[in-house]
Formats: structure tokens, sequence, C-alpha cells
């Protein structure tokens, strides 16, 4: 029996998103991601900080807009790197954060504007994506 065979009977393999280093440096030496994002548009991390940001500030209806931006760029970066609408998106490889952050950020506020599927929708995509992101993301 082929290993690809095997594989295949266990479901797809994880997908890994590759590093944004140059994203990440600029975090690092302290650059906001206001300003990264425009130089940047691509990178979920960077729309998933500044839901969280406008989160924070009692700003809901901006947490949904940047989450769902980082939400479509996170899909694209996920379809770029082999992911077929399903299969394992693991929280323990950090470039997948960004994605996943943007994710619980959309479930969130869509929730709080009072969408009736979607909470749900996300909840279930979060949960099959990795069952640990969740409460990673919350600190828990």
């Amino acid at each position: 029996m082929s290993d690809e065979f095997r594989r295949n009977l266990m479901g797809p393999e994880p997908t890994l998103l590759p590093a944004e280093t140059e994203v990440n440096a600029q975090l690092e030496a302290g650059h906001e991601a206001l300003d990264l994002v425009e130089k940047h548009p691509t990178s979920s991390l960077l729309w998933a900080i500044l839901a969280e940001e406008a989160w924070s500030e009692g700003r809901t209806i901006d947490s949904y807009a940047y989450s769902r931006v980082g939400y479509h760029r996170g899909l694209d970066a996920l379809r770029r790197n082999g992911w077929r609408g399903v299969g394992p998106i693991p929280w323990e490889h950090a470039p997948n954060r960004g994605f996943l952050r943007a994710l619980y950020s959309l479930g969130r506020a869509s929730s709080a504007i009072g969408e009736a599927d979607e909470p749900e929708r996300i909840e279930k995509f979060l949960n099959d994506s990795d069952p640990k992101a969740k409460a990673a993301i919350e600190g828990k």
C-alpha cells in the first residue's frame, strides 16, 4: 500500500503558510500595523492586529471590516499554499496565526453586530482549523 493512499485515509495534510519575515521584523522594530498594511495589504496578521485594536477601542464596525479583509486575504494565502477548503491550519505554526486571529475576530465582531449564521459558521471553521486556536487567542 502506498504512503499516498495512507495519507488520504487520514485526511488532508496541515496547511502551513509561509513566514512574513519582513512584516514581523517591522512589527518588532515598533512600526504600527496601520502604517505597514499599505505596504503589505495581503498580510492577514496586519489586518488581524487592526481588528483587535479597533475591538479594544470599542470600534466594532471597524473591527468587523478589518477582520473581514484579513479573513479573505488569509483564504487567498491558504489556497496559494495548497489548502483545498478543508483540513488543519495549525496554531502551532506561527505564520498561520494571522489568519486564525482574523477568523476569530470576524466571528466576534459578526456576533456583536447581530449576524445570524456567521458567528456559528466562523466558530466551526476555527475549531475545524485547530481546536486549540480559540483558547490560545483568548489566552486561556
